[in-house]
């Protein structure tokens, strides 16, 4: 399984971004797809997630209402727009997944659960 995160950059506060992350490799067409950032001396945060089967999306309730995670299954994607981007969302932002899940299953925005992660893609809010 290989996830690559696409999109990030450098913005000014109030702009937006759009990230992408790319699954490849697995068989299985249910997965949790979750986004994450890790800011320089914080940990590892979640940020959402969403169930490719059956389209439920979870969100870290502090960023609900600026992020919105979105799928494409036909291009095994996820995206993740970014809206009323403020400096303290500067961080690397990961996209992770977890194969073989019940359809219906909420998602959890949490680290621990999540089998494969890609690299990151740093994004830097000024």
């Amino acid at each position: 399984v290989q996830l690559v995160e696409s999109g990030g950059g450098s913005v000014q506060a109030g702009g937006s971004l759009r990230l992408a992350c790319a699954a490849s490799g697995s068989s299985s067409s249910r997965s949790c797809i979750g986004w994450f950032r890790q800011a320089p001396g914080k940990e590892r945060e979640g940020v959402a997630a969403l169930n490719t089967g059956g389209g439920i999306t979870s969100y870290a309730d502090s960023l609900k209402g600026r992020f919105t995670i979105s799928r494409d299954n036909a291009k095994n994607m996820v995206y993740l727009e970014m809206n009323r981007l403020e400096p303290e969302d500067t961080a690397t932002y990961y996209c992770a997944a977890v194969y073989g899940v019940y359809r219906l299953l909420r998602c959890r925005v949490a680290t621990d659960g999540y089998a494969h992660w890609g690299q990151g893609t740093q994004v830097t809010v000024s």
